[in-house]
């Protein structure tokens, strides 16, 4: 989550607390842990429960993204803030074993998001998706054209047995999808002798400094490999926000619009789900997937978090509101539901099963606890918040309040 650069939105007038320090916001790929970039360095934490890992301050300026592989000793920053401790067009790899930079990435325009995978690392330019292996010389495997995708979106599935990317299309409100193991690739999977040693199996030891100019165009021209994509059409405005399940078998996907979430099958494009955040414009800043696939949580700048029930059979609420009953997958529908073919799409929609409020209100992205009735929340104003949850009547409850910045 870039804080220190919110989607401006004619309808929001309010004037939220936020923490001045605060560039940046991110869980690694199991929720386990979290980063910050911060206006004079990094800090890492660990979740739940809560606890200050390390962190490290520069001289010379900000970071304003962080990308964590795991809970291994690499990391990729950007820089970011008044002072920006690297450009803005640069990924850095950096070796926390050694705290030093091992290899950077240098782009022709500025890096709007980095996620780090086994092997590789993929980085959203504002019209491209870029895949390039994580070593001392990172090649570029890969390069994916895209639509405007200033927001970043871009999601790659954490588990550790699959490699499923997805980016936005060509086409506005398109997804793409991409199998990185399945991509054809001889040079692309065989293991050079400058490979980061403990990117796959978390060991440590320290390499020499590599830099790489990706969008060269004698090196992309002969390192950038072939890949099958699945095209899927999941909305109609640009999307805003993405994310793929551990497993790789689903993917979710928020529009501009904010008001829907979509849930598709990666492999054949079948909409699974169709779930409604609210009726209001909102801008979602996050998408999370339970570790087992059966619940969703979503957040927006309107400071609340709605968790979806993604099972197909679950026991009704007990005492469901007026007017919205709850449907065999957990979830909220409206007692007009019946009438679905007469009455707008409105009437149809699955609604949360269970949502918050922050403290202050304030824009915010989400992940699942170690408890699965859990959820961490990292706040623009600085703060970490764990809620707990009824899984049948849908009650929330604040369990602690964490201020890391």
């Amino acid at each position: 989550m870039n804080i220190d650069r919110p989607v401006p939105r004619a309808s929001s007038g309010s004037q939220e607390a936020f923490a001045p320090e605060l560039l940046y916001a991110a869980f690694n790929q199991d929720y386990g842990c979290f980063a910050i970039g911060t206006q004079s360095g990094f800090r890492i934490f660990n979740s739940d429960p809560y606890k200050e890992k390390m962190r490290r301050e520069f001289k010379d300026g900000g970071i304003g993204i962080v990308a964590l592989l795991y809970r291994s000793n690499y990391l990729a920053f950007v820089g970011g803030g008044r002072n920006p401790q690297f450009p803005p067009n640069k990924v850095m790899l950096w070796d926390d074993a050694t705290s030093k930079i091992v290899a950077e990435l240098e782009f022709r325009s500025d890096v709007l998001n980095v996620q780090l995978k086994r092997e590789r690392i993929v980085v959203a330019l504002r019209n491209k998706c870029i895949v390039c292996s994580l070593e001392a010389y990172p090649r570029p495997l890969h390069t994916f054209e895209t639509s405007d995708n200033n927001r970043g979106a871009l999601a790659i599935s954490g588990g550790s047995q699959t490699s499923i990317l997805a980016f936005p299309g060509r086409q506005k409100g398109h997804i793409q999808i991409v199998d990185l193991k399945s991509c054809v690739s001889t040079a692309a999977n065989s293991e050079s002798s400058d490979t980061l040693p403990g990117a796959a199996a978390h060991r440590t030891r320290s390499l020499s400094r590599g830099s790489v100019s990706v969008e060269s165009s004698s090196q992309a021209a002969s390192t950038v490999y072939p890949a099958n994509i699945n095209i899927i059409a999941a909305h109609v405005t640009a999307i805003s926000a993405l994310a793929v399940s551990a497993d790789g078998s689903m993917v979710a996907s928020a529009s501009e619009k904010g008001t829907l979430i979509r849930i598709f099958d990666t492999v054949n494009g079948r909409l699974l789900h169709e779930l409604r955040r609210g009726v209001d414009r909102a801008d979602i800043y996050s998408i999370a997937f339970s570790p087992d696939n059966t619940r969703l949580c979503v957040s927006s700048d309107k400071g609340t978090v709605h968790i979806f029930n993604l099972e197909a059979k679950q026991n009704a609420a007990a005492q469901p509101p007026a007017s919205v009953a709850s449907g065999k997958s957990g979830n909220r529908h409206s007692n007009l539901k019946f009438m679905k073919d007469l009455l707008p799409k409105y009437f149809s929609s699955e609604w949360s099963f269970a949502h918050f409020r922050v403290a202050n209100e304030v824009r915010c992205i989400c992940g699942f606890g170690n408890e699965r009735n859990s959820v961490i929340v990292l706040c623009a104003d600085g703060t970490a918040q764990k809620y707990s949850f009824d899984s049948f009547r849908g009650n929330c409850v604040r369990e602690w309040y964490r201020k890391f910045i």
